[in-house]
């Protein structure tokens, strides 16, 4: 918590109000957030990405304020980019159920592979006597990443990886299987990674997909 910031106790933050449901809570300080986004996007190419959204009537709501903030700047004179890119991590697991309907709302997509394996495992990845259950490569967590991707890739819109899976050599071939070719790592691991994908043969692929999917 921040010392300036009153925040809730809660028994569970992982699970509480953090995120974007934060950002809904006090649409003040997203607004400010967002004003500052939509004015720095016309220097260079700037995104715009919901955190945690886990349904469609958060995307929408967050929309609304981001609308909102556009028509505020107008008012004052103040030039940003009107066709700024939006899209939202999924990390949660509703939000990788429902990937084929929230994609057609977002312009990209970004799978946050440390949330949505705690959150799809019910195990704290700070945790040390829950660290035996969480695992990135658990057939459920591999399935709804390649859900996911999907649903992303039949839509045409760009889907990345971040999270500790973006650097990590096992799990970059799984997510190349998947169709992922958009990675986030430390910037030490990009060697590395690179020359993994060098020495990868892509007519490989498919059957690494079916032997993934297939595992449980």
């Amino acid at each position: 918590k921040l010392s300036y910031f009153e925040m809730p106790d809660e028994e569970n933050p992982a699970l509480g109000l953090r995120a974007i449901r934060l950002c809904l809570n006090r649409k003040d300080i997203f607004k400010t957030q967002l004003k500052a986004i939509l004015r720095a996007s016309i220097y260079g190419n700037i995104q715009i990405m919901y955190p945690m959204i886990s349904g469609i009537e958060e995307l929408e709501e967050a929309n609304r304020v981001l609308e909102e903030s556009k028509k505020e700047l107008i008012k004052e004179g103040i030039e940003f980019d009107n066709h700024i890119k939006v899209g939202i991590m999924i990390e949660v697991p509703s939000a990788a159920i429902l990937a084929d309907i929230l994609i057609k709302k977002v312009d990209f997509f970004s799978i946050g592979t440390n949330d949505l394996t705690q959150y799809v495992l019910a195990a704290d990845r700070l945790g040390e006597e829950v660290s035996y259950i969480y695992d990135n490569f658990h057939p459920a967590v591999m399935k709804l990443i390649n859900k996911i991707a999907e649903a992303a890739i039949k839509n045409g819109k760009k889907v990345s990886v971040c999270g500790e899976m973006g650097g990590d050599p096992m799990a970059v071939v799984a997510f190349l299987s998947f169709g992922i070719r958009d990675l986030s790592m430390l910037a030490t691991l990009i060697p590395k990674i690179k020359r993994n994908i060098k020495n990868i043969d892509t007519g490989d692929l498919e059957k690494i997909k079916n032997g993934i999917l297939s595992s449980s």
